[in-house]
């Protein structure tokens, strides 16, 4: 069994885990300042209450798993996205504390603080994420020696900045399709028109990142030649967004949720067979004719822990999973349905 490859598939698993629990979470923090009053700004801070904080464990897991497993790149990451991951930090931080402080006063701004922070921390949060992974994508200045060699300007620009938008604005829609399924009445039939408006906004993004991702990021398909299996994933992750618009106008919103849960598994494999077997591209000292700096990228190989270290996480990972998965969905089917307020919600 190839361990590292084994790695590199479970990291995108716990990705991908994060991504569809928590992008929820975030959604729902995004469009919280479109609620109207009081009621309806609790209804969405109660709609994920029980769950952003087991969705978080997703991508501590993940960088747990990415420190042991492939240190080099861990480290390396870190020097390059130190000023990024700090206010990523800052905003995750943000977010749990207006969610638990925003009801210890009443009054109105008080509460009116902590809904900004709120809103703003979800969508700096996102847009983070994208950022992180539209850099990653393009390439970043790494050395001979593992090394991040640039600034945090290296990691700006057109394309990291457009997956930043892309990233809020799939937030955003599967935060609206969420929840349109836990809410009722009056408010619900405004989150339908959300849904039809956030779904416009991430086509039209969707659209012009890949435009953008086949001109300018040519190295992003070259696995797709190598393994034409691949493009399988591209036709579902196509049949997936093109089914949201068609669930939410069949008044099949459980079926939008699934479709675009399935669009963000295929866009974080899509991710993921783009780098393959890298984890960071470098674009320092490009050869002639090539579109990044193969030698002195850090691949799942030259970056990865000793075979016995791997092996024992694989171990661990088989013993531990099977609990976070019945945890997951032990939470989920308990809090199930529609949003009441009671006494001791938010």
């Amino acid at each position: 069994m190839d361990l590292n490859l084994l790695w590199f598939m479970l990291l995108g698993v716990l990705l991908t885990g994060y991504a569809i629990l928590d992008g929820f979470d975030l959604g729902v923090g995004i469009l919280h300042l479109g609620a109207r009053g009081n009621e309806e700004r609790r209804i969405f801070l109660n709609s994920i209450g029980p769950l952003w904080d087991g969705n978080e464990v997703w991508l501590v897991t993940f960088g747990g798993a990415l420190f042991a497993a492939f240190p080099h790149a861990y480290a390396t990451a870190f020097s390059a996205y130190y000023l990024p991951f700090m206010l990523l930090l800052v905003a995750l931080i943000g977010r749990a504390v207006s969610m638990e402080f925003r009801s210890k006063r009443d009054a109105p701004s008080w509460r009116r603080f902590f809904d900004l922070c709120f809103c703003g921390a979800s969508a700096l949060a996102a847009l983070l994420f994208g950022v992180a992974v539209g850099s990653a994508m393009k390439g970043l200045p790494i050395g001979a020696d593992m090394e991040f060699s640039g600034s945090v300007l290296d990691m700006l620009g057109p394309y990291p900045v457009l997956v930043g938008l892309l990233v809020v604005a799939l937030f955003a829609m599967h935060g609206s399709i969420y929840l349109y399924l836990k809410t009722e009445g009056e408010l619900q039939r405004r989150i339908h028109g959300w849904m039809w408006s956030t779904f416009g906004v991430f086509m039209v993004l969707y659209v012009l990142t890949t435009i953008y991702t086949l001109v300018d990021v040519p190295h992003a398909i070259r696995n797709f030649r190598e393994y034409p299996w691949t493009w399988i994933v591209v036709v579902l992750n196509v049949l997936a967004v093109a089914n949201i618009p068609r669930a939410i106008h069949l008044g099949r919103p459980a079926y939008a949720f699934v479709s675009s849960c399935a669009c963000i598994a295929a866009l974080v494999f899509l991710f993921g067979a783009a780098l393959y077997p890298h984890l960071l591209i470098s674009s320092a000292a490009i050869p002639a004719g090539a579109s990044f700096n193969a030698e002195w990228s850090l691949d799942i190989y030259n970056a990865a822990s000793s075979q016995k270290t791997l092996a024992i996480m694989a171990i661990i990972a088989a013993i531990g999973m099977p609990f976070v998965l019945a945890y997951t969905i032990a939470i989920y089917w308990t809090f199930r349905g529609k949003v009441e307020l009671g006494k001791f919600s938010y």
